[in-house]
Protein backbone atom coordinates (compact mmCIF):
# COMPACT_ATOMS: atom_id res chain seq x y z
CA UNK A 1 0.00 0.00 0.00
CA UNK A 2 1.66 3.25 -0.95
CA UNK A 3 0.03 5.99 0.78
CA UNK A 4 0.96 10.18 -0.87
CA UNK A 5 1.50 12.66 1.44
CA UNK A 6 1.07 16.45 -0.24
CA UNK A 7 2.98 19.08 1.97
CA UNK A 8 2.24 22.93 1.16
CA UNK A 9 4.68 24.00 2.93
CA UNK A 10 4.25 27.40 3.19
CA UNK A 11 6.00 30.22 5.46
CA UNK A 12 2.95 30.24 7.97
CA UNK A 13 0.08 28.31 9.25
CA UNK A 14 -2.56 30.53 9.22
CA UNK A 15 -3.61 33.21 6.14
CA UNK A 16 -3.27 36.62 8.56
CA UNK A 17 -3.92 38.62 5.50
CA UNK A 18 -6.88 40.66 6.05
CA UNK A 19 -5.88 40.91 9.72
CA UNK A 20 -2.93 42.93 8.84
CA UNK A 21 -3.87 46.69 9.72
CA UNK A 22 -5.42 45.37 13.00
CA UNK A 23 -2.54 43.14 14.03
CA UNK A 24 -0.09 45.95 12.94
CA UNK A 25 -1.86 47.58 16.16
CA UNK A 26 -1.70 44.75 18.49
CA UNK A 27 2.03 44.10 17.98
CA UNK A 28 3.32 48.15 18.16
CA UNK A 29 1.70 47.87 22.17
CA UNK A 30 3.10 44.27 22.69
CA UNK A 31 6.05 45.92 21.99
CA UNK A 32 6.02 49.04 24.01
CA UNK A 33 5.51 47.28 26.90
CA UNK A 34 7.81 47.74 29.69
CA UNK A 35 8.87 44.19 30.13
CA UNK A 36 7.97 41.25 29.29
CA UNK A 37 4.67 39.56 30.81
CA UNK A 38 2.49 36.84 29.64
CA UNK A 39 -0.81 38.38 31.50
CA UNK A 40 0.04 41.72 29.77
CA UNK A 41 -0.26 40.26 26.40
CA UNK A 42 -2.84 38.51 26.92
CA UNK A 43 -4.77 41.40 28.14
CA UNK A 44 -3.79 43.38 24.81
CA UNK A 45 -4.86 40.27 22.79
CA UNK A 46 -8.42 40.74 24.59
CA UNK A 47 -8.74 44.22 23.91
CA UNK A 48 -8.48 43.30 20.18
CA UNK A 49 -10.93 40.34 20.05
CA UNK A 50 -10.88 38.24 16.32
CA UNK A 51 -13.60 39.06 14.45
CA UNK A 52 -15.10 40.11 17.69
CA UNK A 53 -15.08 36.81 19.29
CA UNK A 54 -12.27 35.36 19.68
CA UNK A 55 -8.42 36.30 20.25
CA UNK A 56 -5.10 35.89 17.65
CA UNK A 57 -3.21 33.16 17.91
CA UNK A 58 0.23 33.37 18.88
CA UNK A 59 1.25 31.67 15.24
CA UNK A 60 -0.58 34.23 14.10
CA UNK A 61 1.29 36.99 15.87
CA UNK A 62 4.61 35.43 14.70
CA UNK A 63 3.09 35.40 11.39
CA UNK A 64 1.85 39.17 11.17
CA UNK A 65 5.10 40.42 12.83
CA UNK A 66 7.11 38.37 9.98
CA UNK A 67 4.94 39.98 6.90
CA UNK A 68 5.00 43.44 8.48
CA UNK A 69 8.65 43.19 8.83
CA UNK A 70 8.73 41.89 5.31
CA UNK A 71 6.58 44.99 3.85
CA UNK A 72 8.68 47.86 5.69
CA UNK A 73 5.57 48.42 8.33
CA UNK A 74 7.60 47.10 11.20
CA UNK A 75 11.23 47.65 12.40
CA UNK A 76 13.15 44.07 12.81
CA UNK A 77 12.86 43.54 17.03
CA UNK A 78 13.59 40.65 18.40
CA UNK A 79 12.33 41.64 21.95
CA UNK A 80 9.12 41.48 20.57
CA UNK A 81 9.43 37.91 18.85
CA UNK A 82 10.59 36.36 22.18
CA UNK A 83 7.55 38.38 23.59
CA UNK A 84 4.65 36.40 21.27
CA UNK A 85 7.07 33.27 20.38
CA UNK A 86 5.28 29.87 21.84
CA UNK A 87 7.23 28.14 24.26
CA UNK A 88 9.93 30.73 24.79
CA UNK A 89 12.17 27.90 26.61
CA UNK A 90 12.27 25.62 23.59
CA UNK A 91 15.61 27.12 21.84
CA UNK A 92 16.86 28.75 25.59
CA UNK A 93 19.61 25.73 25.67
CA UNK A 94 21.26 27.86 22.35
CA UNK A 95 19.77 25.24 19.63
CA UNK A 96 16.71 24.10 17.97
CA UNK A 97 15.88 20.36 18.63
CA UNK A 98 14.07 18.25 16.00
CA UNK A 99 13.07 15.02 17.07
CA UNK A 100 12.42 12.25 14.95
CA UNK A 101 12.04 8.28 15.28
CA UNK A 102 12.73 5.46 12.79
CA UNK A 103 10.29 2.68 11.44
CA UNK A 104 9.36 -0.45 13.40
CA UNK A 105 11.62 -2.56 12.86
CA UNK A 106 12.88 -6.02 15.02
CA UNK A 107 15.32 -5.39 18.00
CA UNK A 108 18.16 -7.54 18.68
CA UNK A 109 16.82 -6.94 23.00
CA UNK A 110 14.65 -9.03 24.95
CA UNK A 111 14.52 -6.47 27.87
CA UNK A 112 11.86 -7.15 30.16
CA UNK A 113 10.71 -3.69 30.92
CA UNK A 114 10.55 -2.79 27.03
CA UNK A 115 7.50 -1.41 25.57
CA UNK A 116 5.81 -4.05 23.29
CA UNK A 117 3.54 -1.60 20.91
CA UNK A 118 4.66 -3.07 17.69
CA UNK A 119 3.16 0.28 16.05
CA UNK A 120 5.96 1.82 17.05
CA UNK A 121 9.89 1.66 16.94
CA UNK A 122 10.97 -0.86 19.73
CA UNK A 123 10.74 0.40 23.78
CA UNK A 124 8.60 3.24 22.42
CA UNK A 125 4.64 3.69 22.71
CA UNK A 126 2.22 5.29 20.36
CA UNK A 127 0.95 7.86 22.93
CA UNK A 128 4.31 9.34 23.28
CA UNK A 129 4.06 12.83 21.66
CA UNK A 130 7.40 12.52 19.46
CA UNK A 131 6.09 8.87 18.34
CA UNK A 132 2.40 10.22 17.50
CA UNK A 133 4.40 13.02 15.23
CA UNK A 134 6.71 10.22 13.62
CA UNK A 135 3.54 8.09 13.04
CA UNK A 136 1.84 10.58 11.79
CA UNK A 137 4.32 11.55 9.01
CA UNK A 138 4.11 7.80 8.58
CA UNK A 139 7.73 7.32 9.79
CA UNK A 140 9.29 9.53 7.17
CA UNK A 141 12.03 11.10 8.07
CA UNK A 142 12.13 14.25 5.27
CA UNK A 143 8.49 14.51 6.53
CA UNK A 144 8.98 14.47 10.10
CA UNK A 145 12.06 16.94 9.94
CA UNK A 146 10.53 19.56 7.87
CA UNK A 147 6.99 19.33 9.60
CA UNK A 148 8.70 19.76 12.41
CA UNK A 149 10.68 23.13 11.58
CA UNK A 150 7.77 24.13 9.71
CA UNK A 151 5.87 23.94 13.57
CA UNK A 152 8.74 25.74 15.18
CA UNK A 153 9.52 28.20 13.02
CA UNK A 154 5.22 29.34 13.22
CA UNK A 155 5.86 29.11 16.80
CA UNK A 156 8.51 32.04 16.55
CA UNK A 157 11.42 30.44 16.79
CA UNK A 158 14.59 30.51 14.87
CA UNK A 159 15.62 27.75 13.07
CA UNK A 160 19.12 28.11 11.53
CA UNK A 161 21.18 25.59 14.67
CA UNK A 162 19.47 22.56 14.45
CA UNK A 163 20.14 19.43 16.52
CA UNK A 164 18.78 16.39 15.07
CA UNK A 165 18.61 13.74 17.55
CA UNK A 166 17.55 10.12 15.80
CA UNK A 167 15.46 7.50 18.38
CA UNK A 168 13.97 4.21 17.72
CA UNK A 169 15.23 0.70 18.62
CA UNK A 170 18.76 0.49 18.17
CA UNK A 171 19.73 1.75 15.31
CA UNK A 172 23.07 -0.08 15.07
CA UNK A 173 20.61 -3.17 14.20
CA UNK A 174 19.58 -1.83 11.39
CA UNK A 175 20.30 -2.32 7.88
CA UNK A 176 23.16 0.55 6.73
CA UNK A 177 21.36 1.14 3.40
CA UNK A 178 18.35 2.44 5.43
CA UNK A 179 20.39 4.27 8.17
CA UNK A 180 22.20 6.26 4.73
CA UNK A 181 18.83 6.86 3.41
CA UNK A 182 16.99 8.18 6.57
CA UNK A 183 19.75 10.66 7.69
CA UNK A 184 20.28 11.52 3.70
CA UNK A 185 16.14 12.40 3.83
CA UNK A 186 16.63 14.31 7.19
CA UNK A 187 19.52 16.41 5.70
CA UNK A 188 17.59 16.56 2.78
CA UNK A 189 14.88 18.15 4.71
CA UNK A 190 17.08 20.63 7.10
CA UNK A 191 18.62 21.77 2.94
CA UNK A 192 14.93 22.45 1.89
CA UNK A 193 13.41 24.53 4.58
CA UNK A 194 12.91 27.96 3.66
CA UNK A 195 13.97 27.82 0.47
CA UNK A 196 11.33 25.78 -1.53
CA UNK A 197 7.63 27.00 -1.14
CA UNK A 198 6.20 23.04 -2.19
CA UNK A 199 7.94 19.69 -2.38
CA UNK A 200 5.40 17.57 -4.23
CA UNK A 201 4.52 14.01 -4.15
CA UNK A 202 6.40 11.95 -1.63
CA UNK A 203 6.50 8.81 -1.90
CA UNK A 204 5.87 6.92 1.63
CA UNK A 205 5.41 2.69 1.77
CA UNK A 206 3.59 1.81 5.07
CA UNK A 207 4.18 -1.88 4.83
CA UNK A 208 2.43 -3.17 7.84
CA UNK A 209 -1.10 -1.62 6.37
CA UNK A 210 -4.32 -1.75 8.53
CA UNK A 211 -2.95 -4.77 10.23
CA UNK A 212 -0.60 -3.14 13.10
CA UNK A 213 -3.36 -2.01 15.79
CA UNK A 214 -4.93 -4.87 15.57
CA UNK A 215 -1.17 -6.95 16.12
CA UNK A 216 -1.10 -4.99 19.68
CA UNK A 217 -3.98 -6.99 20.94
CA UNK A 218 -1.69 -10.16 20.18
CA UNK A 219 0.08 -10.30 23.97
CA UNK A 220 1.51 -14.35 23.84
CA UNK A 221 3.57 -13.08 20.93
CA UNK A 222 7.02 -11.12 21.56
CA UNK A 223 7.69 -7.51 19.35
CA UNK A 224 9.86 -9.23 16.39
CA UNK A 225 7.80 -12.36 16.21
CA UNK A 226 4.48 -10.09 15.66
CA UNK A 227 6.54 -7.75 13.18
CA UNK A 228 8.01 -10.64 11.33
CA UNK A 229 4.96 -11.87 11.01
CA UNK A 230 2.84 -8.71 9.63
CA UNK A 231 5.99 -8.79 7.53
CA UNK A 232 6.22 -12.15 5.82
CA UNK A 233 1.99 -12.05 5.42
CA UNK A 234 1.93 -9.29 3.11
CA UNK A 235 5.51 -10.60 1.01
CA UNK A 236 7.36 -7.19 1.76
CA UNK A 237 10.56 -6.74 2.69
CA UNK A 238 11.25 -4.85 6.16
CA UNK A 239 13.29 -1.94 4.12
CA UNK A 240 11.66 -1.21 0.72
CA UNK A 241 14.08 -0.25 -1.67
CA UNK A 242 12.87 3.50 -2.01
CA UNK A 243 14.12 3.37 2.07
CA UNK A 244 18.03 2.86 0.93
CA UNK A 245 20.86 4.96 0.07
CA UNK A 246 24.09 5.32 -1.34
CA UNK A 247 26.77 6.75 0.61
CA UNK A 248 27.88 9.09 -2.11
CA UNK A 249 24.16 10.59 -1.91
CA UNK A 250 24.31 11.17 1.57
CA UNK A 251 27.92 13.01 1.60
CA UNK A 252 26.30 15.25 -1.33
CA UNK A 253 23.13 16.41 1.10
CA UNK A 254 25.86 16.72 4.29
CA UNK A 255 27.81 19.12 1.41
CA UNK A 256 25.09 20.95 0.97
CA UNK A 257 24.19 21.73 4.29
CA UNK A 258 27.34 23.23 4.83
CA UNK A 259 25.80 26.25 3.63
CA UNK A 260 22.29 25.74 4.27
CA UNK A 261 19.80 28.16 5.67
CA UNK A 262 18.97 25.16 8.32
CA UNK A 263 22.26 23.89 9.35
CA UNK A 264 22.60 20.62 11.95
CA UNK A 265 25.21 21.73 14.52
CA UNK A 266 24.84 18.44 16.42
CA UNK A 267 23.43 15.10 15.17
CA UNK A 268 22.28 12.16 17.78
CA UNK A 269 21.21 8.63 17.28
CA UNK A 270 20.68 6.09 19.87
CA UNK A 271 21.90 2.29 20.50
CA UNK A 272 22.58 -0.25 22.99
CA UNK A 273 26.74 -0.79 24.36
CA UNK A 274 27.51 -4.46 22.83
CA UNK A 275 26.82 -3.12 19.53
CA UNK A 276 29.54 -0.33 19.71
CA UNK A 277 32.69 -1.66 17.67
CA UNK A 278 35.34 0.02 16.23
CA UNK A 279 33.67 -0.52 12.81
CA UNK A 280 30.46 0.52 14.24
CA UNK A 281 32.20 4.24 15.79
CA UNK A 282 33.38 5.07 12.37
CA UNK A 283 30.26 4.01 10.80
CA UNK A 284 28.30 6.47 13.15
CA UNK A 285 30.82 9.17 11.91
CA UNK A 286 30.55 8.89 8.55
CA UNK A 287 26.62 9.32 9.00
CA UNK A 288 27.47 12.86 10.47
CA UNK A 289 27.25 11.79 13.98
CA UNK A 290 28.16 13.74 16.80
CA UNK A 291 26.64 12.29 20.17
CA UNK A 292 25.48 8.83 21.18
CA UNK A 293 22.88 8.48 23.40
CA UNK A 294 23.17 4.59 25.07
CA UNK A 295 21.15 2.65 27.34
CA UNK A 296 23.50 1.41 30.40
CA UNK A 297 20.59 0.54 32.26
CA UNK A 298 22.42 -0.58 35.41
CA UNK A 299 26.17 -1.67 36.19
CA UNK A 300 25.06 -4.16 37.89
CA UNK A 301 25.52 -7.82 36.32
CA UNK A 302 23.40 -9.92 38.14
CA UNK A 303 20.37 -6.93 37.54
CA UNK A 304 21.44 -6.55 33.84
CA UNK A 305 21.09 -10.56 33.50
CA UNK A 306 17.95 -10.59 35.80
CA UNK A 307 16.17 -8.24 33.17
CA UNK A 308 17.24 -10.09 30.19
CA UNK A 309 19.38 -6.87 28.63
CA UNK A 310 22.15 -8.55 26.28
CA UNK A 311 24.91 -7.03 27.67
CA UNK A 312 27.21 -6.98 30.71
CA UNK A 313 28.94 -4.18 32.39
CA UNK A 314 32.15 -5.03 30.75
CA UNK A 315 30.59 -4.33 26.92
CA UNK A 316 29.04 -0.66 28.41
CA UNK A 317 33.13 0.31 29.40
CA UNK A 318 34.20 -0.55 26.42
CA UNK A 319 31.80 0.93 24.75
CA UNK A 320 32.37 4.18 26.43
CA UNK A 321 35.97 3.62 25.87
CA UNK A 322 35.50 3.54 21.97
CA UNK A 323 32.98 6.54 21.36
CA UNK A 324 35.43 8.80 23.71
CA UNK A 325 38.64 7.66 21.29
CA UNK A 326 35.78 8.58 18.65
CA UNK A 327 35.83 12.01 20.02
CA UNK A 328 31.47 11.46 20.89
CA UNK A 329 29.86 13.18 23.33
CA UNK A 330 28.25 10.29 25.44
CA UNK A 331 24.74 10.18 26.58
CA UNK A 332 23.65 7.70 29.05
CA UNK A 333 20.62 6.39 30.00
CA UNK A 334 20.19 4.98 33.56
CA UNK A 335 17.42 3.47 35.08
CA UNK A 336 17.21 2.69 38.82
CA UNK A 337 14.44 0.45 40.69
CA UNK A 338 15.16 -2.64 37.61
CA UNK A 339 13.94 -5.81 38.74
CA UNK A 340 16.39 -7.11 41.42
CA UNK A 341 17.68 -3.86 42.37
CA UNK A 342 16.80 -1.52 45.26
CA UNK A 343 17.04 1.94 46.44
CA UNK A 344 20.60 1.49 48.52
CA UNK A 345 21.79 -0.57 45.48
CA UNK A 346 20.99 1.76 43.35
CA UNK A 347 22.44 4.57 45.57
CA UNK A 348 25.40 2.61 44.95
CA UNK A 349 25.36 1.66 41.33
CA UNK A 350 24.80 5.39 40.11
CA UNK A 351 28.18 6.46 41.87
CA UNK A 352 29.96 3.77 39.74
CA UNK A 353 29.15 5.90 37.03
CA UNK A 354 31.79 8.25 38.04
CA UNK A 355 34.29 5.94 38.29
CA UNK A 356 37.20 6.02 35.59
CA UNK A 357 35.66 3.47 33.06
CA UNK A 358 32.32 5.60 32.77
CA UNK A 359 32.36 9.65 33.66
CA UNK A 360 28.98 9.91 30.77
CA UNK A 361 28.88 13.59 29.44
CA UNK A 362 24.99 13.81 29.90
CA UNK A 363 22.17 11.41 31.50
CA UNK A 364 18.64 10.83 31.16
CA UNK A 365 17.46 9.06 34.78
CA UNK A 366 14.43 6.78 33.93
CA UNK A 367 13.20 5.19 37.11
CA UNK A 368 10.98 1.89 35.73
CA UNK A 369 7.10 2.13 36.00
CA UNK A 370 5.25 -1.25 34.85
CA UNK A 371 4.31 -1.28 31.12
CA UNK A 372 1.39 -3.07 29.42
CA UNK A 373 2.50 -6.03 27.78
CA UNK A 374 5.71 -6.40 29.22
CA UNK A 375 7.49 -9.53 31.22
CA UNK A 376 8.01 -7.38 33.87
CA UNK A 377 3.94 -6.78 34.14
CA UNK A 378 3.73 -10.28 34.51
CA UNK A 379 6.21 -10.82 37.44
CA UNK A 380 4.10 -7.62 39.00
CA UNK A 381 0.57 -9.26 38.46
CA UNK A 382 2.10 -12.50 40.27
CA UNK A 383 3.24 -10.21 43.05
CA UNK A 384 7.29 -11.01 42.06
CA UNK A 385 7.92 -7.15 41.83
CA UNK A 386 7.09 -3.84 43.00
CA UNK A 387 8.11 -0.20 41.03
CA UNK A 388 8.94 2.70 43.81
CA UNK A 389 6.42 4.21 45.06
CA UNK A 390 6.46 7.96 45.50
CA UNK A 391 9.15 8.44 48.69
CA UNK A 392 11.73 5.78 47.14
CA UNK A 393 11.44 7.34 43.83
CA UNK A 394 12.37 10.42 45.67
CA UNK A 395 14.73 9.15 47.44
CA UNK A 396 16.80 7.61 44.81
CA UNK A 397 16.06 10.93 42.46
CA UNK A 398 17.86 13.56 45.02
CA UNK A 399 20.15 11.65 46.12
CA UNK A 400 21.38 11.15 42.44
CA UNK A 401 20.79 14.65 41.52
CA UNK A 402 22.86 16.00 44.53
CA UNK A 403 26.17 13.62 43.23
CA UNK A 404 25.76 14.29 39.43
CA UNK A 405 29.20 16.39 38.83
CA UNK A 406 29.44 19.79 37.22
CA UNK A 407 30.15 18.27 33.87
CA UNK A 408 27.73 16.14 33.24
CA UNK A 409 24.31 17.44 32.41
CA UNK A 410 21.10 15.88 33.26
CA UNK A 411 18.76 16.41 30.43
CA UNK A 412 15.98 14.58 31.55
CA UNK A 413 14.17 13.21 35.01
CA UNK A 414 11.65 10.55 34.41
CA UNK A 415 10.47 9.11 31.20
CA UNK A 416 7.05 11.01 29.36
CA UNK A 417 5.15 7.92 29.23
CA UNK A 418 1.41 8.57 29.21
CA UNK A 419 -0.49 7.34 32.41
CA UNK A 420 -2.30 5.58 30.66
CA UNK A 421 0.18 2.89 29.67
CA UNK A 422 1.79 2.75 33.23
CA UNK A 423 0.26 -0.28 35.38
CA UNK A 424 1.69 0.70 38.05
CA UNK A 425 4.37 3.22 39.23
CA UNK A 426 5.53 6.60 39.10
CA UNK A 427 2.89 8.69 37.23
CA UNK A 428 4.27 12.64 37.98
CA UNK A 429 5.99 13.89 35.07
CA UNK A 430 7.70 16.91 36.93
CA UNK A 431 9.79 14.95 39.44
CA UNK A 432 12.95 16.98 38.69
CA UNK A 433 10.95 19.75 39.97
CA UNK A 434 9.93 17.86 42.96
CA UNK A 435 13.19 16.77 43.84
CA UNK A 436 14.74 20.08 43.15
CA UNK A 437 12.26 21.75 45.88
CA UNK A 438 12.98 18.34 48.78
CA UNK A 439 16.79 19.43 47.83
CA UNK A 440 16.52 23.07 48.41
CA UNK A 441 14.34 22.04 51.55
CA UNK A 442 17.58 20.45 52.77
CA UNK A 443 19.98 23.38 51.84
CA UNK A 444 21.40 21.28 48.99
CA UNK A 445 20.93 21.64 44.77
CA UNK A 446 21.84 19.54 41.83
CA UNK A 447 25.08 21.26 39.84
CA UNK A 448 24.72 19.61 36.57
CA UNK A 449 25.00 21.75 33.54
CA UNK A 450 21.12 21.84 32.81
CA UNK A 451 20.47 23.83 36.47
CA UNK A 452 23.42 25.92 35.39
CA UNK A 453 22.62 27.14 32.42
CA UNK A 454 22.53 30.75 31.81
CA UNK A 455 19.29 30.57 29.85
CA UNK A 456 17.70 33.82 29.65
CA UNK A 457 20.09 36.22 31.79
CA UNK A 458 21.46 38.70 29.71
CA UNK A 459 25.25 38.91 29.93
CA UNK A 460 28.47 41.03 29.28
CA UNK A 461 31.50 39.57 28.65
CA UNK A 462 33.03 41.22 32.51
CA UNK A 463 30.84 39.21 34.20
CA UNK A 464 31.89 35.71 33.13
CA UNK A 465 34.82 33.38 34.61
CA UNK A 466 36.70 31.00 33.01
CA UNK A 467 36.70 27.45 35.04
CA UNK A 468 38.36 24.25 34.51
CA UNK A 469 37.41 20.72 35.54
CA UNK A 470 39.76 18.43 35.28
CA UNK A 471 38.93 14.57 35.61
CA UNK A 472 40.41 11.40 34.66
CA UNK A 473 38.68 8.22 32.11
CA UNK A 474 40.88 4.63 31.87
CA UNK A 475 41.89 6.19 28.55
CA UNK A 476 41.73 10.12 28.72
CA UNK A 477 42.47 12.89 30.65
CA UNK A 478 39.45 15.27 30.45
CA UNK A 479 38.98 19.02 31.36
CA UNK A 480 35.77 20.87 30.99
CA UNK A 481 36.17 24.48 30.10
CA UNK A 482 33.30 26.78 31.11
CA UNK A 483 32.75 30.57 31.12
CA UNK A 484 30.12 30.86 33.93
CA UNK A 485 29.00 34.10 35.36
CA UNK A 486 30.75 35.49 38.66
CA UNK A 487 27.91 36.20 41.01
CA UNK A 488 25.54 33.59 39.81
CA UNK A 489 27.53 30.41 39.41
CA UNK A 490 25.61 30.38 35.38
CA UNK A 491 27.04 28.85 32.66
CA UNK A 492 27.37 30.87 29.27
CA UNK A 493 29.01 28.00 27.17
CA UNK A 494 31.49 25.22 27.89
CA UNK A 495 33.71 23.06 26.04
CA UNK A 496 34.99 19.19 26.19
CA UNK A 497 38.41 18.64 25.73
CA UNK A 498 40.42 15.05 25.67
CA UNK A 499 44.12 14.30 26.31
CA UNK A 500 43.83 10.73 25.48
CA UNK A 501 46.74 8.94 27.59
CA UNK A 502 50.08 7.56 25.75
CA UNK A 503 48.39 9.89 22.81
CA UNK A 504 51.91 8.71 20.74
CA UNK A 505 50.18 4.88 20.95
CA UNK A 506 47.77 4.54 17.36
CA UNK A 507 44.62 4.94 17.59
CA UNK A 508 42.05 3.01 15.45
CA UNK A 509 41.28 6.14 13.68
CA UNK A 510 44.02 7.06 11.94
CA UNK A 511 43.45 10.90 11.54
CA UNK A 512 43.09 11.24 14.85
CA UNK A 513 46.63 9.86 15.95
CA UNK A 514 48.44 12.02 17.93
CA UNK A 515 46.33 14.84 17.95
CA UNK A 516 43.70 16.46 21.21
CA UNK A 517 40.04 16.24 21.01
CA UNK A 518 37.62 18.81 21.39
CA UNK A 519 34.22 16.48 21.49
CA UNK A 520 31.90 19.15 22.42
CA UNK A 521 31.07 23.20 21.81
CA UNK A 522 28.39 24.89 23.12
CA UNK A 523 27.11 28.17 24.09
CA UNK A 524 24.24 29.05 25.99
CA UNK A 525 21.28 31.68 25.00
CA UNK A 526 18.33 32.13 23.06
CA UNK A 527 18.86 30.95 18.94
CA UNK A 528 20.15 33.86 17.15
CA UNK A 529 20.21 33.33 13.23
CA UNK A 530 22.97 32.85 12.10
CA UNK A 531 25.35 35.90 11.20
CA UNK A 532 23.14 38.12 12.95
CA UNK A 533 23.87 39.94 16.78
CA UNK A 534 22.39 40.54 19.94
CA UNK A 535 23.57 42.84 22.37
CA UNK A 536 23.67 40.79 25.87
CA UNK A 537 23.29 37.23 24.32
CA UNK A 538 26.00 34.88 25.12
CA UNK A 539 25.85 33.16 21.82
CA UNK A 540 27.33 36.51 20.18
CA UNK A 541 30.17 37.39 22.69
CA UNK A 542 32.72 35.16 20.81
CA UNK A 543 32.90 32.53 24.08
CA UNK A 544 33.11 29.63 21.52
CA UNK A 545 36.37 31.00 19.86
CA UNK A 546 37.72 31.83 23.42
CA UNK A 547 37.07 28.48 24.13
CA UNK A 548 38.45 26.93 21.73
CA UNK A 549 41.56 29.26 21.96
CA UNK A 550 42.07 28.49 25.41
CA UNK A 551 41.86 24.39 24.42
CA UNK A 552 44.17 24.76 22.03
CA UNK A 553 46.81 26.41 24.41
CA UNK A 554 45.90 23.43 27.13
CA UNK A 555 46.50 20.90 24.64
CA UNK A 556 50.16 22.18 23.55
CA UNK A 557 51.08 22.51 27.28
CA UNK A 558 50.68 19.28 27.62
CA UNK A 559 52.73 18.27 24.81
CA UNK A 560 50.36 17.97 21.89
CA UNK A 561 51.01 19.70 18.79
CA UNK A 562 47.80 18.42 16.72
CA UNK A 563 44.31 18.91 17.58
CA UNK A 564 41.07 17.50 16.11
CA UNK A 565 37.10 18.78 16.70
CA UNK A 566 34.28 16.25 15.96
CA UNK A 567 32.41 18.88 14.00
CA UNK A 568 28.92 18.37 12.90
CA UNK A 569 28.00 18.83 9.27
CA UNK A 570 26.84 22.31 9.77
CA UNK A 571 29.40 23.63 11.95
CA UNK A 572 32.47 23.13 9.81
CA UNK A 573 32.42 26.25 7.96
CA UNK A 574 32.76 27.89 11.60
CA UNK A 575 35.63 25.68 12.65
CA UNK A 576 37.62 25.98 9.37
CA UNK A 577 37.56 30.34 9.83
CA UNK A 578 39.78 28.82 12.90
CA UNK A 579 42.12 27.13 10.88
CA UNK A 580 40.80 23.83 11.08
CA UNK A 581 41.07 22.08 8.25
CA UNK A 582 39.11 18.96 7.18
CA UNK A 583 40.90 15.52 6.97
CA UNK A 584 38.93 12.18 6.76
CA UNK A 585 36.17 12.75 9.25
CA UNK A 586 37.37 15.42 11.37
CA UNK A 587 38.89 18.39 11.32
CA UNK A 588 42.30 19.14 12.56
CA UNK A 589 44.74 22.22 13.22
CA UNK A 590 48.24 22.24 14.05
CA UNK A 591 49.29 23.94 16.99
Amino acid sequence: MILYTILHLKNYQTDITEYLDELEVILQEIAALPKNSEKAVQLILRKYPKDKKGVFAKDELVAAYRELVKIGKLKANQDLLNRIKLKPTRTMSGVTTVTVLTKPFPCPGTCIFCPNDVRMPKSYLTNEPGAQRAERNLFDPYLQVYNRLLAIFNAGHNTDKVELIILGGTWSFYPETYQIWFIQRCFDALNDFGVIDQRGLVQTKNIFGGNVKSATKQTTKNYNQVITSLVQSQAASFIAPEEQSTWNQLISAQEKNEAAKSRCVGLVIETRPDFITEAEVIRMRKLGATKVQIGIQSLNDHVLKLNKRGHNVAATAKAFELLRLGGFKIHAHWMPGLYGSDVAADIIDYQKLWQLEFQPDELKLYPVSVIKNTELNLLFEQGKFQPYNYEQTLEVLAETMKNTPRYCRITRVIRDIPSQDIVSGNKFTNFRQIAELDLAKRGLQCQCIRCREVRKEEVKETDLVLDVITYETTISQEFFLSFKTKKSDKIAGFLRLSLIKNHNQNNFITELQGAAMIREVHVYGQVVAIGEHSIGKSQHLGLGTKLIKAAEKLANKNGYYQIAVISAIGTRKYYQKLGYEKEGMYLLKGI
